[in-house]
C-alpha cells in the first residue's frame, strides 16, 4: 500500500471515529473470501493547560458570632472587590463553601484565649491559565489566607482526544504492516475501527477567562506573585482497528 493510499485510510477512520463511538458493536466475519488483521493499540497525546480553576478562600476567629461574622463580611467583600477591580468577570467566580461554627473547648489554644466562633468562605475562579498566579496573589494579598489549590484544564479536550486517536490509528496500522508482511500478503484499506476506552479526566466547564492583567500598585515590599507554571494534560485512547489482507 502506498504512502496516500495509508494516509487516505487513517484520515477516513478519523472522520468516521465520532459515528462509531454510538453505533452497536459490529462482528468482524473472518473467513477465505474476508481476511483481516485486527489491531487494539493505546496511544497519548499531550498539551500544556491553557484554563486554570484557582481555589481561593479564608478562615477568621472571634470571641462572638456577631464579631466574628462581621469580621467575615468584611474579609469576604474586600477580596471580591479586588478581584472585580481588576478586572475578574462576575461568571468567572463561584462561590462554593461559606460556613459559621461554635469551637468547643477540644481546640484548647484558641479556647483559653476566649475564641468560640469560626468562620470559612472559599470560591473557585477559573480564567487563562497564564492568570492563574495573578489571580492567586491578588487573593491573598486581599485576605484569603486558605487558598492554593489550582485545577488546570484545557479549553479544547476533544482536539487533544482525537490526537490520540490518530497516534493510535497510525500505530495501528505500523502493527498491521508489519503483521501482514510476515504473512506474505499486502495489507488492504482499514475496514472497521472503535475507540474502546476514550479517557474522561477533563470536565466539560465553560466560563470566559477571568482576565486580570496585572494585580493594583503594590507598596514597596508587597510580595510578588507566586512562580506558577501550568501542568501538562495527557488524553489517552484506545482503539481497536481492523485491516483487510489483500
Amino acid at each position: 500500500m502506498n504512502a496516500a493510499r495509508s494516509t487516505s485510510a487513517i484520515v477516513f477512520a478519523i472522520a468516521l471515529f465520532a459515528a462509531a463511538l454510538n453505533a452497536p458493536a459490529q462482528t468482524i466475519q473472518v473467513s477465505k473470501e474476508n481476511r483481516t488483521i485486527a489491531i487494539t493499540t493505546t496511544d497519548e497525546a499531550e498539551a500544556i493547560a491553557d484554563r486554570a480553576v484557582v481555589s481561593i478562600g479564608f478562615t477568621t476567629y472571634g470571641s462572638d458570632q456577631d464579631q466574628t461574622y462581621a469580621d467575615a463580611s468584611k474579609t469576604s467583600n474586600a477580596i471580591m472587590k479586588a478581584l472585580k477591580d481588576a478586572g475578574v468577570k462576575a461568571d468567572a467566580i463561584e462561590s462554593t463553601r461559606q460556613h459559621l461554627s461554635q469551637i468547643d473547648d477540644s481546640d484548647k489554644l484558641r479556647y483559653a484565649k476566649g475564641i468560640r466562633f469560626v468562620f470559612s468562605q472559599e470560591w473557585t475562579i477559573t480564567g487563562a491559565a497564564k492568570n492563574a498566579a495573578d489571580i492567586l496573589h491578588l487573593a491573598v494579598t486581599s485576605g484569603a489566607n486558605d487558598s492554593g489549590d489550582i485545577d488546570w484544564q484545557l479549553r479544547d479536550e476533544q482536539a487533544l482526544e482525537s490526537e490520540a486517536v490518530e497516534k493510535a490509528l497510525i500505530h495501528a496500522q505500523q502493527i498491521a504492516e508489519r503483521m501482514a508482511k510476515g504473512l506474505r500478503a499486502t495489507l488492504g484499506p482499514l475496514v472497521y475501527a472503535s475507540n474502546q476506552t476514550p479517557s474522561t479526566r477533563l470536565n466539560d466547564m465553560v466560563i470566559d477567562d477571568a482576565l486580570v492583567p496585572a494585580p493594583p500598585p503594590a507598596p514597596v515590599l508587597k510580595p510578588k506573585p507566586l512562580a506558577i507554571s501550568p501542568a501538562k494534560i495527557t488524553k489517552s485512547a484506545t482503539v481497536y482497528a481492523v485491516f483487510s489482507l489483500q
